[in-house]
């Protein structure tokens, strides 16, 4: 099995939006392929461009969810006994803020404290030896959030998940070690459960690239090994974490420090196409931390780097943070009927939380199941979609220019309150006339037609 990428192309103009992103992305995939991720890069007048995200080379006992991984189950009316912000910042595409180590944190403990949770992804918060969620944030997988907007998964949260640890067995013993030694200070400090750590030979590969849009993207083969060891498995763990090599250009690791956050980070791409594939084929939360290639990478001096960066200059493993945000990320449940006690389904989210400029299916699930969007401009990134062109209920789409503002209008969501209400000037309200006048019914009964003007 390997993952990769490939170009699509969909029709635009309908109000079924994600429907047509998602049958352009699968209309040319195979038997053996499954969806996992679709990114809109430009929208035109009659057509959208994208990249779309393909498992390749699967069997029939490896994929209990199939090419129904993405079917959009529409909601039918939201449960508002709690305020559920889901926060996404799409990985690869060098958002000013969340685009490099966590650096995301302080905005995700910023936006709970107005809500009752929030969903997030590892993209988001991990930050090498670093995890601060705050204790009402739901880590998930980027694909189990965007499954969970479709409406066909529901989250069921938990107390504590056997953490299964995979790591490459590493022909340096003292990666292997560094690793180890992660996961018993874990055990030793916040009292992870991990039933073993398992190294595996040989390993997957994994090897950096960016695509034609820039994004940061790669290439993952050698699947099939790691697949079936964690299904032969699959009773004795609850989330996977895993730590290996990533095969990266000479140069980079120095060239990602020196760029000051110019250059979009290389190895989030790609660690993220090897968790889609796998909490996919799994329904199990995944996370992944790159492994040092070698001790002279592992022992240089980048300086005084980046803020954004710095977690990343003062790891060895950068391990902890998957460690910790999988202690307690929720269970998958396929399948279960919207609304059911006890789970955290579409019905309950009450907003999504994104960078403007960005169109992927968590947006575009969001337009379809009336989810209001709130899109940051000041985090800037690879992707310059324009937002307002796609066909949002009125108030469904706000724009902000950053974070603070963001969280004024979770404020005012939350509060029942119109956000438009606290801002001046403030508009006219839109007045109609109404008129009727009597017609003869096709049936040939007498009835009113009612005119409506503007």
């Amino acid at each position: 099995m390997w993952v990769h990428e490939h170009e699509f192309s969909a029709s635009v103009g309908s109000s079924h939006w994600v429907g047509s992103v998602l049958e352009g992305a699968s209309r040319t995939l195979g038997d053996d392929q499954v969806l996992l991720r679709a990114v809109v890069n430009s929208i035109g007048d009659r057509e959208l461009f994208g990249e779309a995200l393909v498992l390749s080379g699967i069997g029939p006992q490896s994929a209990p969810v199939g090419q129904d991984a993405f079917r959009l189950a529409v909601r039918q009316f939201e449960n508002t006994s709690s305020f559920t912000a889901a926060f996404v910042i799409p990985t690869g595409v060098g958002a000013e803020v969340g685009g490099h180590a966590g650096d995301a944190a302080p905005v995700v403990r910023l936006l709970a404290s107005l809500c009752d949770q929030v969903i997030t992804h590892p993209n988001a918060v991990n930050a090498s030896d670093i995890n601060e969620s705050p204790a009402n944030a739901l880590y998930v997988e980027g694909s189990v959030l965007t499954r969970l907007i479709l409406g066909n998964i529901s989250l069921q949260p938990v107390r504590n998940n056997r953490v299964l640890v995979v790591i490459d067995d590493h022909p340096d013993q003292l990666f292997v070690n560094a690793a180890v030694n992660a996961v018993n200070a874990a055990r030793a400090t916040y009292g992870l459960d991990v039933p073993q750590v398992m190294k595996i030979q040989p390993g997957v590969r994994l090897k950096v690239a960016y695509s034609a849009s820039g994004r940061a993207i790669g290439e993952v083969t050698s699947l099939d090994f790691l697949v079936r060891r964690l299904m032969d498995l699959r009773s004795e763990y609850d989330a996977v974490a895993l730590s290996s090599v990533i095969n990266v250009p000479a140069g980079y690791h120095q060239g990602y420090f020196d760029s000051k956050g110019e250059m979009v980070n290389p190895w989030g791409g790609v660690e993220a196409m090897l968790t889609h594939a796998l909490s996919t084929l799994l329904n199990v939360p995944t996370a992944h931390a790159p492994m040092f290639e070698t001790r002279e990478i592992a022992n240089a001096d980048p300086g005084i780097v980046d803020p954004r960066m710095s977690a990343e200059a003062v790891s060895l493993t950068f391990l902890q943070c998957v460690l910790k945000g999988l202690q307690r990320s929720p269970r998958i449940i396929p399948n279960a009927e919207l609304g059911r006690e006890g789970l955290i389904d579409v019905t309950r989210i009450s907003c999504l939380v994104t960078p403007d400029g960005c169109v992927g299916v968590p947006t575009l699930a969001a337009l379809a199941q009336g989810i209001p969007v709130v899109a940051v401009r000041e985090n800037r990134s690879l992707m310059h979609n324009d937002l307002r062109s796609l066909p949002w209920k009125n108030g469904q789409l706000h724009l902000v220019e950053n974070y603070w503002e963001a969280a004024g209008v979770l404020s005012a969501l939350k509060a029942g309150i119109d956000p438009g209400s606290v801002r001046r000037p403030l508009p006219y309200v839109e007045v109609s006339r109404a008129s009727q006048d009597s017609f003869i019914h096709p049936a040939g009964q007498h009835a009113e037609r009612v005119h409506f003007e503007s």
